[in-house]
């Protein structure tokens, strides 16, 4: 029996040790449920009382299920003459797309051409890259950009708001990190051995490769420029907004109504949802693939 009970523990030793250290344990569990709800809670608040009616919206205690309020509350900002809600949707589709489409290829670009090109320079115009990263050129150049946009004639039009963005430094140095990361300077000169232009290794070789880097950076640009509301305010005219300055007229007109606030705002949201679900595969695996690299 003496025996026995010394080899027990030791085995109890054992079968703890071979355990997987990465498994979570139930406090884990428990904390990262709790923060799903806090960071789910303010959507699902968001649709609750989109779906209701103003009553509803300062009961006390607050209600907790949807109504059936929905369509109609959609109809009515839809309809909001003061917020020109459906012309700020198209809008801001219209900008957002196209600023995420050349922020994406100029990066992708860019950084094939400074992690796997050689030229003269490459590291000087780098730096200068990084050094208007740095700089907050929105607050600092907002009053010369806007005196050659009049200078343009472009005030008020969807071009005002596109060209400054087209370009980003910080998608430059990440693809610039992810290419160097993702792309071996072997795979490159066989390709070249090959007899493959340099626009050819761009398509066939640097694009498959960094595919998830760029689901990322079009992900971050699209909500950048999405949520951007100080320079389409400045630059459009209120006849012709994005969806944030829209929601921004619509609570300056409805200030207590905030049914209709609501259910703008839930509008607004689902651009972002749709292009998060529909892309978020390749956007966390890109993430956990840089997380595994670094």
């Amino acid at each position: 029996m003496t025996a026995i009970t010394q080899v027990r523990p030791a085995q109890r030793g054992k079968a703890r040790s071979k355990r997987d250290p990465f498994r979570a344990t139930p406090l884990t569990k428990i904390a990262l449920g709790f923060t799903v709800l806090l960071s789910i809670f303010p959507i699902y608040w968001m649709i609750i009382i989109a779906s209701r009616t103003n009553s509803d919206a300062v009961e006390v205690p607050p209600p907790l299920l949807p109504g059936g309020n929905l369509g109609a509350n959609i109809q009515r900002v839809l309809e909001t003459e003061d917020a020109h809600f459906i012309t700020g949707l198209v809008n801001s589709l219209i900008v957002t797309s196209t600023v995420t489409l050349s922020v994406v290829l100029i990066s992708t670009f860019a950084g094939f051409a400074f992690a796997r090109l050689h030229f003269r320079g490459r590291n000087l115009l780098l730096g200068s890259i990084l050094i208007t990263m740095m700089v907050p050129l929105q607050q600092m150049g907002i009053v010369p950009l806007y005196q050659l946009m009049v200078t343009l004639g472009w005030t008020g039009t969807l071009k005002a708001v596109i060209l400054p963005y087209l370009l980003n430094g910080f998608g430059v140095f990440m693809m610039t990190q992810y290419t160097d990361q993702a792309v071996p300077e072997e795979l490159v000169e066989a390709a070249r051995v090959d007899g493959a232009s340099t626009m050819r290794i761009w398509w066939n070789v640097i694009l498959p490769a960094v595919r998830p880097g760029m689901a990322v950076l079009a992900l971050q640009t699209f909500m950048l420029n999405w949520n951007e509301f100080m320079w389409p305010l400045i630059v459009l005219s209120p006849e012709n907004p994005t969806v944030q300055v829209s929601i921004s007229f619509l609570t300056a007109a409805h200030s207590t109504d905030y049914v209709l606030i609501f259910t703008g705002t839930a509008l607004s949201v689902l651009p972002l949802i749709v292009v998060f679900v529909a892309f978020g595969r390749q956007i966390v695996g890109g993430l956990m693939e840089g997380a595994v690299k670094a």
